[in-house]
């Protein structure tokens, strides 16, 4: 299945929720959830599904593959690692997505947007400890510097993203200095930190059946 490239506006209706995937846009008015949150199509408003078992399993992954942006044969690599890892499967899912690089550089601010992120990693924008990184999916780890290559450091894209999410805040266990546009991974998240409205517990049931 290739990757989702339609209006991603109906994926946050579809959820119910601001998946946050069109950047300073999701923060305005103009959000579709605050103009129209009801799911899309022709029977979006008078569909009135009620949720259970299954469907309730299976709309929470939907959910939290949407939002960081990964396909279902990624995703279930990242849960079959987290069933081998020792701790709590469904925590374990969540911070091994939030260890990507491209939510990385969403969450340090440099990006108004996950699918922003993942385009300027692509382009080889930004290095690990001093080596030019371009694979979003590249796991960070603890102590790691993240740092924007020379020639981008002035790009209106990044300085745009800077100025933008400023209010946003850096979650706990990153760093980022925005004098030298360099981010640092301070410790891996914990589950409070990793600010997501999301039932991981689900996904596990799901997988594991």
């Amino acid at each position: 299945m290739a990757r989702y490239i339609g209006p991603v506006c109906r994926l946050c209706r579809r959820e119910a929720m601001k998946l946050f995937l069109k950047g300073e846009r999701c923060y305005t008015e103009k959000c579709a959830i605050e103009k129209r949150n009801f799911p899309p199509g022709q029977h979006g408003k008078t569909r009135k599904a009620k949720l259970a078992g299954y469907g309730l399993q299976l709309r929470e992954k939907q959910k939290v593959k949407r939002i960081y942006g990964v396909l279902e044969d990624q995703f279930r690599g990242y849960f079959e690692e987290a069933e081998r890892t020792r701790g709590i499967t469904g925590v374990t899912l969540l911070q091994l997505l939030e260890r990507r690089l491209d939510n990385v550089v969403y969450r340090l601010g440099l990006a108004t947007s996950r699918p922003q992120a993942r385009q300027l990693v692509r382009h080889g924008h930004f290095m690990v400890n001093g080596k030019k990184v371009d694979i979003p999916s590249y796991a960070v780890k603890e102590g790691d510097v993240i740092t924007v290559l020379g020639r981008m450091q002035k790009n209106p894209t990044i300085e745009h993203a800077m100025e933008e999410v400023k209010g946003r805040g850096v979650p706990e266990w990153l760093s980022f200095d925005a004098n030298s546009i360099t981010g640092r991974v301070n410790s891996m998240p914990t589950r409070e930190q990793i600010n997501l409205p999301v039932q991981e517990q689900l996904i596990v049931e799901l997988y594991s059946k």
